[in-house]
This record gives C-alpha cells, sequence and structure tokens, in this order.
C-alpha cells in the first residue's frame, strides 16, 4: 500500500487557487464514497533551499482516482515531516501513517 501520488502546484504565494479547487474535486468525491478513514489529500511547502518554496500535495492510495483525474504522478509515500491535511478525516493520520508512529 506504498504507491501515492504527488503534484506539484508550482509557487507556495499562487499556489491557493490550485488548492482550493483540489479540495472541493477531492471532497465531492469522499463525500461519494463514504467518507472513508484512508481517503484524504495531504499537502506541503518544500523549498529545498530555493528563496520560494513550492506546494505539493499528496493523495493516498484510496484517493488515486482522485489523483489521476488531477494528473497526479506516482510516488512513494512521504514523510509526516511539515505535512498538512487538506482534506479528509483526522483519523486518516493514524490510519496512513500507523506504520511511522511505532
Amino acid at each position: 500500500m506504498d504507491l501515492w501520488f504527488e503534484k506539484s502546484l508550482g509557487d507556495g504565494l499562487l499556489a491557493w487557487e490550485p488548492l482550493d479547487q483540489i479540495k472541493q474535486h477531492f471532497l465531492s468525491a469522499y463525500v461519494r464514497n463514504g467518507k472513508p478513514e484512508d481517503m484524504a489529500v495531504f499537502m506541503r511547502h518544500e523549498s529545498e533551499g530555493r528563496l520560494h518554496c513550492e506546494v505539493k500535495v499528496y493523495f493516498p492510495p484510496a484517493s488515486s482516482v482522485v489523483a489521476n483525474e488531477l494528473g497526479a504522478e506516482p510516488c512513494p509515500r512521504p514523510s509526516q515531516d511539515g505535512l498538512s491535511l487538506l482534506a479528509g478525516a483526522e483519523e486518516s493520520w493514524s490510519v496512513l501513517f500507523q506504520e511511522s508512529a511505532e
């Protein structure tokens, strides 16, 4: 269950509109699917030594349909460092990162 998806939204100063669009698109699918705990969208501001940060969103395997609809690319599960929940249940943290907590 390690195949996640990521999408770069570019400069953090310009990412708020795409973030809102992703959140709305996700929430529609999330409700349609009965709000499963393993379905979520996470985000992180990543700077990698640059002046401006880049915003990336991460989709777990249960959100793969939404990820594919939005053009996200496969990636390994992200680390929890600096990650925040964009949309989905708070319980998704413990469901999706349970190995990290041990």
